[in-house]
């Protein structure tokens, strides 16, 4: 398995605080760039299933011999995939013996919620009005 590991958003030791929301400043091209690794990793059905099903799992934990029946996939293609939402830091892993376990990284999820939340309290826009009408 490659060791070449995406960055993960906002584990830059010089990032300091946690990037804006994208409704409150706009993303610099980085943050876009490595915002979009993670969204391209969410971005396929099979992962999906496969993050909700380690996401939701009773204990918080789930062996890969669990997640290769649910698809009509070969082992190999599951493993392929799960490596891509590891790489993009949204699930980790640990080998016990012949099988290896997967957890969800929930600093993610909660990352990604974040940047995809409006501000408490900010009043939606008014969308009565096309833009750019003249009142």
């Amino acid at each position: 398995m490659s060791k070449q590991e995406l960055v993960v958003l906002g584990q830059d030791e010089g990032a300091g605080a946690c990037c804006p929301g994208l409704l409150t400043a706009p993303l610099d091209e980085d943050q876009a760039v490595e915002l979009a690794k993670v969204f391209k990793a969410l971005g396929d059905p099979v992962r999906l299933r496969l993050l909700s099903m380690i996401a939701s799992r009773a204990g918080g934990e789930i062996c890969v011999c669990d997640l290769t029946p649910a698809f009509d996939l070969s082992q190999p293609t599951i493993s392929h995939h799960l490596k891509l939402l590891r790489q993009a830091g949204l699930i980790d892993c640990e080998r016990r013996g012949t099988w290896v376990y997967y957890w969800l990284v929930p600093e993610m999820t909660d990352r990604l919620a974040s940047i995809l939340t409006r501000p408490a309290g900010e009043p939606l826009p008014d969308r009565t009005v096309p833009a750019g009408a003249a009142s």
